[in-house]
């Protein structure tokens, strides 16, 4: 059976009062290098992807879902991007917002979640995901869910100036 429920937090769909939450994350610049963001995201444009994030994964080959905890605090987002049912693979990526709840295994149980999803629910034979070289903290959150490090593209992404190595880490579906 599949679940989007884990034991301290659970994986919802975008709903409409997440337009504050989307708009502050997609618009903090601290993060864009982590989804090569270049520019700002208006209200506007938030609230129109808000209207359409009800499509069908098949269609619109992607699913963003929000990390919450049983009170309802928003922890972060967890993405699924690149959708290929054909092949059966997906990319997928995470960010705990809440600079608090970093490092206690939230982001290890959303990632749990999400895995099994893709396997069991989409019937996926493997995902992946890219990570910057220095993002220690990243890479060991993926490793840790035996995701293997399967390549290094160097000088893949230039951030404030510095080209920077990027690792693609992989999971077959056993």
């Amino acid at each position: 059976m599949v679940t989007l429920k884990g034991e301290h937090i659970f994986l919802r769909a975008l709903e409409p009062e997440d337009l504050d939450f989307i708009h502050e994350v997609e618009n903090n610049e601290a993060i864009w290098e982590l989804s090569n963001t270049q520019t700002p995201y208006s209200r506007y444009l938030i609230k129109q992807y808000l209207d359409e994030s009800h499509l069908d994964i098949y269609e619109v080959k992607q699913l963003r879902l929000v990390i919450s905890d049983y009170d309802n605090n928003l922890i972060g987002l967890i993405d699924i991007f690149d959708f290929d049912f054909r092949n059966r693979k997906a990319g997928i990526g995470i960010l705990i917002t809440d600079e608090a709840k970093r490092a206690k295994g939230y982001g290890s149980e959303a990632l749990s979640l999400l895995v099994n999803y893709c396997f069991n629910q989409l019937q996926l034979h493997q995902v992946y995901c890219n990570i910057s070289e220095d993002n220690e903290a990243s890479l060991k959150l993926f490793k840790n869910l035996e995701f293997q490090i399967i390549g290094l593209k160097k000088d893949w992404n230039l951030v404030h100036g510095v080209y920077k190595n990027e690792f693609l880490l992989q999971l077959i579906n056993s």
